[in-house]
């Protein structure tokens, strides 16, 4: 598969203990959040692998997503492994995903630009490492690093899978590990913004 071929895994497993409410349905600006996204995407993207944490959701997810019509091919999976956080999320999109490489997003970050995935697609085209990554400061690349706003190579499942065997969970534990190209979040090539996570009713008060 070529590295043109556009794929976006979105993570919706979360438990939303800040928020108190799943994340991805809450109705912000008139619409569910993972809809923004969604119609973000829309004619940017060949295909999403939407993951989340069991059965029920993925009907109550089914639900709200069948009622549109995208460009994109959609496939909705359950997390391989439970309770084992967003690591857990993006193994098993990369083992459903039909590209080499596909962008990590959260539920929970609506304003997700169409410059912004342009610009990250773009940089995949000639990648050949296993994963590319934003990040804030040149000083500490892993540690401000925005590892579920970052792309991953398909064949980095059977790492993480090894990591969650280990106990292992925070996502940068796996970039500490693979070869990663590393893009800093500019605020002209990436704003701040489209990484903006809505974590907390206060978040969304806020907008």
């Amino acid at each position: 598969m070529s590295n043109n071929f556009r794929s976006c895994i979105l993570l919706c497993g979360g438990m939303s203990r800040r928020m108190g409410e799943d994340k991805g349905s809450m109705i912000i600006y008139d619409k569910p959040m993972i809809i923004h996204i969604l119609d973000t995407l829309n004619h940017n993207i060949d295909e999403v692998i939407i993951v989340l944490n069991n059965s029920l959701r993925i009907e109550k997810y089914q639900e709200i997503i069948n009622q549109q019509i995208y460009s994109f091919s959609i496939k909705f999976v359950e997390d391989e492994i439970k309770d084992k956080g967003p690591l857990s999320g993006i193994m098993t999109g990369l083992k459903n995903s039909i590209s080499d490489y596909s962008l990590i997003l959260p539920c929970d970050s609506p304003k997700i630009s169409e410059q912004f995935l342009n610009y990250i697609y773009d940089s995949v085209k000639d990648l050949n490492k296993d994963a590319l990554i934003l990040y804030h400061d040149p000083k500490d690349k892993i540690k401000t690093s925005e590892p579920l706003h970052s792309v991953y190579s398909k064949s980095n499942y059977k790492q993480i899978e090894k990591l969650i065997n280990e106990n292992k969970l925070d996502v940068k534990s796996l970039i500490k590990e693979i070869d990663c190209e590393f893009i800093k979040i500019d605020n002209k090539n990436i704003l701040k913004k489209d990484i903006k996570n809505f974590n907390s009713k206060k978040d969304i008060e806020m907008i």
